[in-house]
């Protein structure tokens, strides 16, 4: 299967490492002009810097701005109008208890993981309709349906995202719109590697032997035995995002390892 994407414009929210990166990588790979997306501009040019070493030729954007809330969306709008593809991957997670979690911290994990793709997708899915052809993927998490009991918090921004694509892709029906979520399982980020450093430092092991300790005891209905790669996430994106995937929307794609244990 060949994805051709040239000529498309596409956003990647939170794209300056991690799933985001390696999404926007493989938009950029499939000749989309890509926007990548962080709070800082040197994060920002370090991954187009990054991009442009491993994808010769990549048509690459900044967009330098904070998404977390509705100034932010509404500054991207303004300097950025349109685009045929919006992947709302951004989002913050982070093991808290429930009795520990303040009002605060509630608004703001539901500030950025819910309401950013909601209001980007509000801003440009109308003329996506209008021109017959758009790709909107929310990134979500097998945590939507197997929720954790560390980040409960986190995990019903998930939940909320799978419904938030289902309805809106209702919404959209017959306009040549696809609207999906994909449920990445435990997968290796920098933001994962992060979470791990201390069972790394106090067991002496890489972080990849951690990792796969932490799925294996963690999540043990994995299938995979291991978390996935960056690159195995943003594959599935990426075909979302393609015009091969023209009859898939509604649709809250796994990635997860058969972590889910359903069927």
């Amino acid at each position: 299967m060949q994805i051709d994407l040239s000529g498309k414009r596409a956003l990647v929210t939170g794209s300056t490492q991690g799933i985001g990166f390696g999404v926007a990588q493989g938009l950029a790979a499939a000749g989309a002009q890509v926007t990548v997306n962080g709070r800082r501009r040197e994060s920002v040019d370090a991954a187009i810097a990054e991009i442009k070493a491993a994808v010769p030729g990549a048509k690459l954007d900044a967009a330098a701005i904070d998404l977390g809330d509705a100034a932010g969306c509404a500054a991207l709008v303004a300097a950025h109008p349109d685009y045929d593809i919006v992947v709302n991957n951004l989002g913050i997670f982070g093991p808290h208890d429930f009795y520990d979690i303040p009002d605060e911290e509630w608004t703001r994990f539901f500030e950025v993981n819910v309401m950013s793709g909601v209001r980007l997708a509000r801003a440009y899915t109308k003329a996506m309709a209008e021109r017959g052809w758009g790709r909107v993927v929310f990134l979500s998490s097998e945590s939507a349906f197997n929720i954790p009991a560390d980040m409960i918090h986190y995990g019903f921004t998930k939940t909320a995202v799978v419904s938030i694509a289902r309805g809106l892709a209702k919404r959209l029906a017959g306009t040549g719109v696809t609207v999906n979520s994909v449920l990445p399982g435990p997968t290796l980020t920098k933001g994962v590697e992060d979470m791990l450093a201390e069972q790394v430092a106090a067991t002496g092991k890489r972080v990849e032997e951690v990792a796969v300790d932490f799925v294996v005891n963690e999540r043990p209905s994995s299938i995979l035995r291991r978390p996935a790669t960056v690159e195995e996430v943003a594959n599935m994106v990426v075909y979302t995002c393609s015009t091969q995937a023209s009859a898939t929307t509604g649709a809250a794609l796994r990635v997860d390892g058969g972590v889910l244990d359903s069927l």
